[in-house]
């Protein structure tokens, strides 16, 4: 190697480097925010299901003239 191939490889490595740690950083922040959206999308399911069964008691006790009006 040539002083300037050697400082080209330095150069490369230090790029390698600094791209394995970007990555690193990305894929940490990538995994917490999909932990966070599964936390969401749990809590939104236990939502949605507890409002699914409220609805169907509401329903149960409306009469026809309710529930047309709800269709209107």
């Amino acid at each position: 190697y040539s002083a300037s191939g050697a400082s080209v490889v330095a150069i490369d490595n230090k790029i390698e480097q600094a791209m394995d740690l970007v990555k690193s950083h990305l894929m940490y922040a990538v995994r917490e925010e999909v932990e966070v959206l599964k936390e969401q999308i749990k809590e939104l399911i236990e939502r949605n299901s507890l409002l699914e069964r409220e609805n169907a008691l509401l329903k149960s006790l409306s009469n026809n003239d309710q529930l047309s009006q709800l269709s209107a």
